[in-house]
């Protein structure tokens, strides 16, 4: 069986899917990219006071550990999700792929947790964020593009290899790999996603990675073996100083004993 995906050009109306939404997103310049949905996380209010220990207690795939963490950890298999289910009847949901099974999962929390003798009232069910990755298909470059967007961009490649990119509208993150691999995070609808890619990815293009241009005259082969040999007289010329250095010291040495076995001569 193939995994069915849904890809339309109407986000907001696509159908779920268990391998995750796929959206067809508009790049700019004429063509469309897709966006694969990779979690959503999502809150609700139950309305309502809950015994975390007689949840846990009573219904399967749950933890409760009070000394790590107030908040009773439960995981549903169909749809594949995990909420954290509060005492004060406040519940995260988090891992579906699609904002239709989101929804789905917190109304399935809400029956189980009314099936243990509460009763929930669903209120306030709202998407919190949307994570997402597309892969742009040519390599970028990075330090040209912080450069130049250091307005919204940041880049330190010794602390995290990827440049984060900050758009104001709509407010969405991207984390930008120089592969060409993009993570879109901090979109609360599938509209804000292709919205963003819609901006971003012409300053991609922009910023592409040109091929290497070789010398002319010089085959690929010559031009390695000349830049081996290169090297290999740029290590012995630093291994001549290396050399002369150390012998200058131990001369340096043997002249030092020799004034003092003089001097102790003297002495006697």
């Amino acid at each position: 069986m193939t995994e069915q995906q849904q890809i339309t050009s109407v986000p907001t109306a696509h159908t779920p899917s268990l391998a995750g939404s796929v959206i067809e997103a508009s790049d700019g310049l004429g063509g469309t990219m897709l966006i694969r949905v990779q979690n959503i996380s999502s809150t609700a209010n139950l309305g309502v006071r809950l015994d975390l220990k007689q949840i846990a207690l009573r219904c399967r795939n749950t933890e409760f550990n009070p000394r790590r963490f107030a908040a009773v950890i439960m995981r549903l298999r169909e749809p594949r999700a995990t909420a954290l289910i509060f005492a004060s009847g406040k519940m995260c949901v988090t891992g579906t792929k699609s904002t239709h099974n989101a929804a789905l999962a917190a109304q399935r929390f809400a029956y189980i947790i009314e099936k243990v003798g509460f009763k929930p009232a669903m209120i306030d069910f709202k998407v919190q964020n949307m994570v997402g990755t597309l892969d742009v298909g040519f390599p970028i470059r990075l330090e040209g593009l912080v450069y130049a967007h250091s307005t919204f961009a940041s880049y330190e490649p010794e602390l995290f290899p990827g440049l984060i990119y900050r758009l104001v509208s709509p407010r969405v993150v991207f984390l930008i790999f120089v592969s060409g691999k993009v993570v879109i995070t901090g979109a609360k609808t599938e509209q804000n996603m292709t919205e963003a890619l819609t901006k971003i990815y012409p300053v991609l293009v922009e910023f592409r990675k040109q091929n290497v241009t070789q010398i002319p005259g010089i085959p690929a082969p010559a031009l390695a073996i000349a830049n081996a040999n290169a090297n290999a007289n740029a290590n012995g010329a630093s291994g001549t100083r290396s050399n002369t250095r150390t012998s200058n010291q131990a001369s340096a040495r043997a002249g030092a004993a020799t004034g003092r076995d003089q001097r102790e001569m003297e002495e006697v």
